[in-house]
């Protein structure tokens, strides 16, 4: 999980918080996708204690922490992110689609042609999954305390 921590360093200083949480995050979708089985270790390893794990979410809460996330919800929105990031590569990785011949591939676009819209970039994809998250975390910002370094 090293990856991430070098993704922040290579940032500028003042990269404002969605840049850092970003940076740590596509890290650490690489690390997953470079190992078949790591997202499935990644969940479970809160219940094993894993160093590696706990020093990537107290990176995460950090950075979330210095954006101005309340710990109340801190701990919540760092594990939100993790678990899709989880999730997203399990999908990547899965090599259980069963490929489907052109007829009744013709048949699912036109009975749902909003949801077999084509084959999305899953980078792209990955991207805007990010910025809709960050929205939402955006609105537990508390604004910035004077009192506090």
């Amino acid at each position: 999980m090293a990856a991430g921590t070098a993704a922040l360093a290579a940032l500028l200083p003042d990269a404002p918080w969605e840049q850092r949480v970003g940076a740590q995050l596509e890290a650490l979708r690489q690390s997953l996708r470079a190992r078949t089985g790591a997202p499935a270790l990644l969940a479970a390893s809160p219940a094993l204690l894993s160093p590696a794990a706990l020093a990537l979410m107290e990176r995460l809460q950090r950075t979330l922490d210095a954006a101005g996330v309340a710990p109340a919800e801190r701990a919540v929105a760092a594990d939100t992110l993790l678990s899709y990031v989880t999730g997203f590569v399990l999908q990547e990785q899965s090599d259980s689609a069963t490929p489907v011949d052109a007829e009744r591939a013709a048949d699912l676009a036109a009975r749902y042609p909003l949801t077999v819209a084509g084959d999305p970039d899953p980078d792209a994809m990955f991207g805007t999954s990010l910025r809709l998250l960050y929205a939402g975390i955006a609105t537990l910002i508390r604004a910035p305390d004077p009192t506090r370094r």
